[in-house]
């Protein structure tokens, strides 16, 4: 649940871990009024609409193939490293880290994909490992 909404166990923004209890939602909820729903799905529409002219990407989390838990930071490190080369093409839009770190683990189509992350192009990769002589 946690890694669904971004919330991390140490910071416990969202979600409490309650000893020999279980966990707790602790996040504001707010009730929305239809027309703040209908403005905010118009300046979603427009905000589209825009970068639907331009070229989008996002970096989908390198997935860690190599069977060795100790080379996850290295996938993630590599993947946090071309959003930034991505990011300095100034035509270019490209999806934030937090955006494209939300759906690691998560098995979703490419189409899928881009639709949540909103944007035309997916990069996705593997790392894998191989034994050095």
């Amino acid at each position: 649940m946690r890694r669904a909404i971004g919330d991390s166990g140490s910071g416990q923004r969202l979600i409490r871990t309650l000893r020999t209890k279980g966990i707790r939602f602790i996040g504001a909820v707010r009730e929305e009024t239809r027309l703040k729903r209908a403005t905010r799905l118009a300046e979603e529409s427009r905000n589209h609409a825009l970068l639907a002219d331009h070229p989008t990407i996002a970096v989908l989390p390198f997935g860690n193939i190599s069977g060795d838990p100790a080379q996850e930071s290295l996938a993630d490190g590599m993947t946090e490293d071309l959003i930034t080369a991505l990011s300095k093409v100034r035509w270019l839009f490209v999806a934030t880290r937090a955006s494209c770190f939300a759906c690691k683990g998560q098995a979703l189509g490419t189409a899928q994909a881009a639709r949540k992350l909103g944007v035309r192009y997916l990069l996705a990769g593997a790392l894998r490992r191989s034994a050095t002589p």
